[in-house]
């Protein structure tokens, strides 16, 4: 299939000149179109360096202009890909086609709903002479959907019995809740948490999407479950640095985290503490586990605090805060570089030794 580049108003002249001259003209109208495809491309990969260059960037001290600057650099890419995909013309089934990422497999684990398209005039009968139709296979292909979530309401029935003979009444007991008082399940209550704090969507947003399924849930109500569910979760957070901490060998180190500073207008630095209890490259069976701790600057107090009833080797950078643990006078602890080797012969090089190599 031919594609033209201008316009058939009128049949093609007999005359060689004006041949030649409305050939020229395509040929021109070709390159300036070609000219403009490639100064999109250009713009496209520019665009994504300057993309790649701010979020290397972020990486440390983050402020709200560099996110705008870059939520406006990926939108404008946006626009500019879905434009050329828009603009792309048809390609010739002759012409070679360009390399193209090879498409994935949809994933195994979703459910696959099948939906059977019988033939207009039925699977009976032939539609030209009438004759019994039999099975000769069937075409499978599979498109991707997407469910937009849905809410429900589970009315928690508990019928009332009574005895006739000595008046007693039974009923089962009410199921408990993670909020006593409270109704939402603990279903919600997951997803109002992982989106907040894993996919970083704040709780007046979270208000605004749930607005718009027709479920009103006041920003404020929002906090008040998060609030509810962070004491909730505290013995399992215990739980959890009792078995981090009961480890012979921890992985420590700290990352800068912004910080909303109420009255300012602005965000300050805040301090991560990640202790992670990972044997499995030492041929442990014990599940691997991470302890995250808080702090609102990076005082070398705050491992020593973390650290206090750790005993056992310690697994971190040079930083001049968890040089005192290898130094305590209670039980000190062993000193590994970030970079060593843990041998079945249990050789460990200190930070000193390799800094020397």
């Amino acid at each position: 299939m031919l594609y033209c580049l201008m316009p058939r108003a009128d049949p093609l002249p007999d005359d060689v000149a004006r041949l030649k001259a409305l050939l020229q003209a395509a040929n021109e109208k070709v390159n300036s179109l070609s000219a403009q495809l490639r100064s999109r491309d250009v713009l496209i990969e520019h665009l994504k360096l300057q993309l790649a260059r701010l979020k290397r960037m972020q990486f440390g001290r983050s402020s709200e202009q560099l996110d705008a600057q870059i939520a406006q650099l990926e939108f404008s890419l946006e626009e500019l890909e879905a434009n050329a995909a828009a603009e792309a013309p048809p390609v010739a089934a002759s012409a070679p086609e360009e390399a193209r990422p090879v498409r994935k497999l949809l994933p195994a684990h979703l459910p696959r709903v099948p939906e059977v398209y019988e033939p207009p005039s039925g699977k009976c009968n032939c539609p030209r002479c009438g004759a019994a139709l039999r099975p000769l296979g069937e075409d499978v292909s599979e498109v991707l959907e997407y469910v937009p979530e849905h809410w429900k309401v589970q009315r928690q029935v508990r019928p009332k019995y009574s005895c006739g003979s000595c008046q007693n009444i039974v009923q089962a007991n009410a199921p408990s809740r993670p909020i006593e008082r409270g109704y939402a399940g603990p279903a919600l209550l997951a997803h109002v948490v992982v989106s907040k704090y894993c996919d970083h969507l704040p709780l007046y947003r979270q208000s605004q999407i749930y607005a718009r399924s027709g479920v009103e849930l006041e920003r404020t109500t929002l906090a008040e479950w998060v609030g509810a569910l962070a004491s909730l979760v505290d013995p399992l957070l215990e739980a959890l640095g009792r078995y981090v901490m009961s480890a012979q060998k921890l992985h420590a180190d700290d990352t800068p985290i912004p910080v909303l500073a109420p009255g300012t207008g602005k965000t300050k630095t805040g301090r991560l503490w990640t202790y992670v209890r990972d044997d499995r490259p030492s041929g442990s069976t014990d599940p691997p586990a991470v302890l995250f701790r808080y702090s609102p600057d990076r005082k070398g107090e705050r491992p020593r605090e973390h650290l206090n009833q750790f005993r056992g080797i310690l697994q971190a950078d040079g930083y001049a805060g968890f040089q005192g643990l290898y130094d305590r006078a209670h039980k000190p602890l062993i000193e590994a570089a970030c970079w060593a080797q843990y041998p079945e012969s249990g050789f460990i090089r200190s930070r000193r030794t390799m800094s020397l190599q």
